[in-house]
């Protein structure tokens, strides 16, 4: 099979990350397969009908056994912004362990391409949690995998009730010369930008840098813009409102996202 006719894997699948950038990847005309944790199936909604999906724990190497294989990318979104270190789910197994048995599929399947969303150092962010993710990107590189690292800032919902701290940054961190500083790596964006531009960087086949932030990625659907999509993320899109917001996540100690079984590991 040639390499630019291969799907892209998207793990977190039935997730409000993992749909977002599956539905941007098909309306970007992409083959799209899902990882989805079993019991999750029914948060596909419409994405079940367009894509190939098959669930897998990505906390269990064996279960990730041949499920990359014949694809051109991996796209990892699985991670949790809260730790429960008392039910054992701390930072490093809930973002560097997952990232882990993902790159280590990778290898084995013969994938040479892995994208992961990472997250952006900013005062209301876990430092912890920040380590973790760096561990993940350091391990992937390692691995000897051409690796593409998107460095995203919190994201909401257009439309999204949220605070206006986070409001204000947003709209400061959008406005030159912010946007070019700091601020525009920081600010809050919506999660269809962020979805968008990762699409643009998986379906790109000569995509060399290594870490993209906020402002690399708005820049990245600029330049796509004159490329007609394939259809319209919303025909795809899951309700973004079945799935707990990231900024709920800062206040608890609770994983948002895909987070392992209760069982011990």
């Amino acid at each position: 099979m040639a390499r630019q006719s291969r799907g892209i894997l998207v793990t977190g699948g039935g997730t409000y990350l993992g749909a977002n950038i599956a539905s941007a990847l098909l309306a970007e005309g992409a083959k799209v397969s899902l990882l989805v944790r079993p019991g999750a199936e029914d948060n596909l909604g419409p994405l079940a009908q367009y894509t190939r999906w098959s669930t897998a724990d990505v906390w269990s190497p064996a279960s990730l056994r041949g499920k990359a294989r014949l694809h051109s990318a991996v796209i990892h979104t699985v991670g949790s912004l809260g730790a429960d270190p008392a039910r054992g789910l701390s930072f490093r197994r809930l973002n560097f362990e997952s990232a882990r048995n993902v790159a280590n599929m990778c290898v084995s399947d013969g994938v040479e391409r892995m994208i992961l969303l990472s997250g952006v150092s900013a005062p209301w962010i876990s430092r912890a949690y920040i380590r973790s993710k760096r561990e993940a990107e350091e391990y992937i590189i390692r691995m000897g995998l051409r690796a593409t690292i998107v460095r995203a800032p919190l994201l909401y919902t257009v439309g999204q009730d949220r605070p206006f701290f986070y409001r204000a940054l947003s709209l400061l961190g959008a406005l030159p010369p912010f946007s070019w500083l700091y601020p525009g790596r920081i600010a809050p964006m919506p999660i269809d930008t962020l979805a968008r531009g990762v699409a643009t960087l998986a379906t790109s086949p000569h995509e060399d840098q290594l870490i993209y932030y906020a402002r690399d990625l708005r820049k990245r659907i600029r330049q796509g813009m004159t490329r007609p999509a394939a259809a319209s993320m919303d025909t795809y899109l899951v309700d973004s409102a079945d799935f707990k917001s990231p900024y709920e996540a800062l206040d608890e100690d609770l994983p948002f996202g895909w987070s392992p079984s209760d069982e011990p590991p």
